[in-house]
């Protein structure tokens, strides 16, 4: 029996929803992105309902959403973010014949892990136009930005503070409700200067290895107590002891790659799935007095690690 499901709110509290639509013939599935202009076709053994907190903490202050369909092996093959009506999504569920694993209530832990286990070919469809930057915006950031200054600046010295503070909260507030995101420099000047200083900072303390991984996150530092810490722009949101003996392994499974951090017995602390540049990781393994592996794995070796590892970043 044919079925279709759309999702009826943003991934994030507050965000737009996705123009994505799910569609079964069967156990087939077919997901279409209207925003994006992609769709593909698959038959996962279930589909996983997530919500999990994104900035570590467990503390369900900020959650994301969305549906993550399956293989046998428990691998995500696709990823669907946005806010799927649980009545809606069980009753699809039911007319494709595909198991539906309500992960609501499930630690954010173990939801980070299940989507950070990706199958070969895995792909994240997320229903949202990507903002496209050109060089036309971002001259016009560098000069809305000095804009914004001058604004700041005058107000400041009239001693109208509160009515900028007036100005750019309504502004970036408007800015959440558009695509110019490169505007943001109006309301918020401060990121004209303070920007390229803390991405230079980073790519200082990157190249010394004191960290390894993008500005923005996640990015992996050592903490004085020996402890290894994954950042993102909100702060810490993971963190696993690196005694003496851990390792980190640097894999390749088919088209897909990552790292995990092993402890001294082997076992499976974190997983990061994604690009990291060997260049970087040894440089910041050899700094902190990690071990340093890149290996081809399995896909045996890959299920394992990646399906018992207590903490993941997907």
């Amino acid at each position: 029996m044919n079925a279709q499901i759309l999702p009826v709110a943003g991934a994030m509290k507050g965000t737009r929803c996705p123009k994505t639509r799910l569609t079964s013939d069967g156990h087939t599935l077919t997901v279409t992105d209207n925003a994006g202009g992609r769709s593909a076709s698959l038959s996962p053994a279930s589909l996983y309902r997530y919500d999990y907190s994104v900035d570590g903490s467990g503390k369900r202050s900020r959650t994301l959403t969305g549906v993550a369909a399956l293989d046998p092996d428990g691998l995500v093959m696709l990823d669907l973010p946005g806010d799927w009506h649980p009545p809606h999504l069980r009753n699809f569920s039911a007319k494709a014949g595909i198991p539906l694993v309500d992960g609501r209530n499930d630690s954010s832990a173990r939801a980070r892990r299940i989507l950070a286990a990706r199958a070969p070919g895995w792909q994240r469809f997320r229903g949202i136009p990507v903002p496209r930057t050109t060089k036309w915006s971002k001259a016009l950031s560098v000069c809305a930005g000095i804009a914004g200054l001058g604004l700041m600046v005058y107000l400041g010295t009239i001693g109208m503070w509160g009515a900028w503070r007036s100005v750019s909260s309504l502004g970036r507030f408007l800015l959440e409700m558009i695509e110019a995101k490169w505007l943001m420099v109006v309301f918020s000047p401060a990121l004209l200067i303070t920007r390229p200083l803390l991405v230079g900072m980073h790519r200082w303390q990157a190249g010394r290895g004191a960290i390894v991984g993008p500005p923005g996150g996640p990015y992996l530092r050592m903490k004085s107590s020996r402890r290894l810490s994954v950042y993102r722009r909100t702060g810490v949101i993971a963190e696993v002891p690196a005694e003496p003996g851990t390792s980190v392994l640097l894999y390749r499974y088919d088209d897909l790659s990552g790292v995990f951090v092993l402890d001294p017995a082997g076992a499976p602390l974190l997983h990061l799935p994604g690009h990291w540049p060997p260049v970087a990781l040894h440089r910041f393994t050899e700094r902190n007095g990690l071990s340093l592996a890149i290996h081809r794995i399995p896909r045996n070796e890959y299920t394992t690690l990646a399906t018992h590892c207590p903490q993941a970043i997907p």
